[in-house]
C-alpha cells in the first residue's frame, strides 16, 4: 500500500511540476505577443509598413486612388453646368420678375430630393459596389496579417521570456504587478 501512495505522491509531483513549466511557457508566450515595442525594435519596416497601410485605409486613400486611376484611364468627370434647367424653363422664370430667384431656389431644391429619392431607389452606385468588392478582401487579409502579426509570439522574444520567467521562478521573486501573499496569522 505505501508503494501505490508513494507512486501516486510522485505522479502528483511531476504533474505539478510539468504543470509549472506550461504556466511558464504561457506566461512567456502571452508576454512575447504583447510587448509590441520590443517586435517594432526588431522589425521596424514591418511595423512601418503595418501603421502606413492602417493609416491609408482609414483616410480613405483606396477610394482616393481608385478616383485617380479612373480620371487617369477615361478622363476627369466634366463640371456641372452653372444652371441645370432647360432653356425654356429659364425664359419663364425670367417673366416672373423679382421673384424669380426664389421659384428658381424652390424648383432646384425639389429636383434635388427628387435626384436623392431616386438615388436611394436605385441603389448604390456601380463604382461604391465594384469598389466594395476589389477592396473588401484585400482589407480583411490585410487587417487579418497585420492582427497575426502583432499578436503572434516570435521565437526570440518567447525564449527571451521564458528565461525572465525561469530565472524569476528560480529566485522565488513574485510575477511583475503581482503583490506579496500577506502572511495569515492562524
Amino acid at each position: 500500500m505505501a508503494e501505490e501512495t508513494d507512486a501516486a505522491r510522485q505522479r502528483v509531483l511531476a504533474a505539478r511540476a510539468d504543470l509549472a513549466t506550461e504556466l511558464d511557457r504561457l506566461e512567456a508566450s502571452a508576454r512575447a505577443a504583447v510587448d509590441i515595442p520590443a517586435r517594432v525594435r526588431r522589425n521596424p519596416a514591418k511595423a512601418a509598413a503595418i501603421v502606413g497601410g492602417a493609416g491609408f485605409v482609414a483616410l480613405g486613400g483606396p477610394k482616393r486612388l481608385f478616383k485617380r486611376a479612373k480620371a487617369a484611364i477615361v478622363g476627369p468627370e466634366p463640371d456641372m453646368p452653372e444652371r441645370l434647367l432647360p432653356e425654356d424653363i429659364e425664359k419663364v422664370l425670367r417673366k416672373l420678375g423679382n421673384d424669380g430667384e426664389r421659384v428658381r431656389g424652390t424648383i432646384e431644391r425639389d429636383f434635388a430630393d427628387y435626384v436623392e429619392a431616386a438615388r436611394k431607389k436605385r441603389g448604390p452606385a456601380l463604382q461604391s459596389v465594384l469598389t466594395g468588392a476589389l477592396a473588401r478582401p484585400l482589407l480583411t487579409r490585410g487587417a487579418k496579417a497585420a492582427a497575426e502579426w502583432f499578436t503572434r509570439a516570435d521565437e526570440a522574444g518567447f525564449q527571451a521570456q521564458l528565461e525572465r520567467i525561469r530565472t524569476r521562478s528560480s529566485t522565488g521573486e513574485p510575477a511583475p504587478g503581482v503583490p506579496d501573499p500577506e502572511p495569515t496569522d492562524r
